[in-house]
């Protein structure tokens, strides 16, 4: 029995470490960018409709969905369309880095709205689909909502475009993902 709770308390102290190892600030990634570091792809892994409303970054180099909006499909209970996830995500990710001349092994960096609910679930996607250096942005592109307050619910709050980093409204063509182009 002993043998058994050390057996789960190392397993569990890996999962934490890993997981700890997954995040990386919009900061940090913005600086391994400028600076030019040539193992890195940067993924916006948003739908390109919510960047088409919320805003890009053009330092990134490709957007590459890890979820999509099926319009067909509505939640009634939550009021929202259904997600799914990208069939084509790894392929996509795989096309990013021949693109930049990587391989699997590259840091691969993502950045959704917020960090946790496509960020760091594609970081992890990847790392369990042979990709070991994935990692994700930790606040994502828009940061985490005010608890209080009279502007309680905005996002305004951390993440890549409260951290002053580079940003538009406008989406750069080449980068954004189109069902039209591989």
């Amino acid at each position: 029995m002993k043998r058994l709770l050390i057996a789960a308390a190392i397993g569990f102290a890996s999962l934490s470490a890993q997981s700890a190892n997954l995040g990386i600030s919009a900061a940090d990634t913005y600086a391994k960018i400028q600076r030019g570091e040539r193992n890195v792809l940067f993924i916006d892994v948003r739908d390109p409709v919510e960047i088409m409303f919320v805003g890009f970054t053009d330092v990134v180099h490709a957007n590459v969905p890890f979820m999509l909006v099926d319009r067909t499909q509505w939640n009634a209970e939550k009021g929202v369309f259904r997600l799914y996830r990208n069939p084509d995500f790894i392929n996509r990710v795989k096309l990013a880095l021949a693109r930049r001349g990587l391989s699997a092994d590259a840091e691969i960096i993502t950045m959704c709205r917020s960090g946790s609910e496509r960020g760091e679930p594609s970081a992890a996607f990847l790392r369990e689909n042979g990709f070991a250096n994935a990692r994700y942005v930790v606040d994502g592109f828009q940061g985490a909502a005010l608890k209080d307050g009279p502007q309680a619910g905005l996002r305004l709050q951390n993440g890549w475009q409260n951290s002053g980093l580079p940003w538009s409204a406008k989406m750069n063509a080449d980068k954004i993902f189109r069902v039209d182009r591989p």
